[in-house]
């Protein structure tokens, strides 16, 4: 599971229809550019005027053309998400570095992502040095994700699964993303995250306003939410 937009529509231009070998670099600063021009646009509700730069730098750095269908690829660093099959998408740029920006985690670390899709988010979090589990709870994607990760050379540990229940046997972690909407917070990832843990989840129905949300878990336990942006996901699935 996995796709995401800002339900914020910005038109800077199409990428060129062209987009092919070298020409990705200039695409791929493109879209740095526009995640750029959304940081700037949201910054009241997001708290920051710019993204941690190590995440830029993980974001222009990680082929995202190689996450997309080939059909596709002339169009992987426009700011939007794509198809990725099985009624999946690849999220959209913006989302992704914000999430990853959420989480404000140093190299090492532990992260459990919810929902592989494509496995571009995982590629992400593994450019910036961190320990990566990722569930899938779709079989096919996961072996495909699992394939490409493999491939590409990211240390991504993953499997397939329903992410609602978390990943007991490789927590606690240090953050959990979730690139699915919850109609509520799961439990067992609260359970799963360490003290002072953090938790970047969608929270809404798919025929409601979903919420992106930030989940701080404190040192004595306590959980505090944040709701930071309106956007839209695919539904998280599973027998919850």
């Amino acid at each position: 599971m996995n796709g995401s937009t800002l339900l914020l529509v910005i038109a800077l231009g199409p990428v060129s229809a062209g987009v092919a070998g070298d020409a990705y670099t200039d695409a791929r600063q493109r879209m740095i550019d526009e995640i750029e021009v959304h940081v700037d646009l949201t910054s009241r509700e997001i708290g920051r005027r710019s993204l941690d730069p190590r995440v830029m730098a993980a974001m222009r750095t990680v082929p995202r053309h190689e996450f997309v269908p080939e059909r596709l690829q002339r169009h992987a660093y426009e700011n939007r998400p794509l198809p990725i099959g099985f009624g999946q998408t690849i999220s959209q740029p913006y989302i992704v570095a914000l999430m990853t920006d959420l989480l404000n985690l140093e190299p090492g670390q532990r992260v459990l992502e919810i929902g592989t899709g494509s496995g571009y988010q995982a590629a992400v979090l593994a450019e910036l040095g961190l320990q990566v589990f990722s569930m899938e709870i779709i079989p096919e994607l996961a072996a495909i994700a699992r394939s490409r990760l493999l491939r590409l050379g990211c240390q991504v540990t993953s499997a397939p699964g329903d992410g609602y229940h978390g990943w007991p046997a490789e927590g606690p972690f240090d953050a959990v993303i979730v690139t699915a909407a919850a109609s509520h917070i799961p439990p067992p990832l609260v359970q799963q995250l360490k003290p002072g843990g953090v938790m970047v989840i969608p929270v809404g129905g798919p025929f409601s306003v979903q919420q992106l949300t930030l989940v701080e878990k404190g040192a004595d336990g306590e959980v505090h939410t944040r709701q930071l942006l309106p956007v839209a996901f695919v539904p998280l699935t599973g027998d919850h």
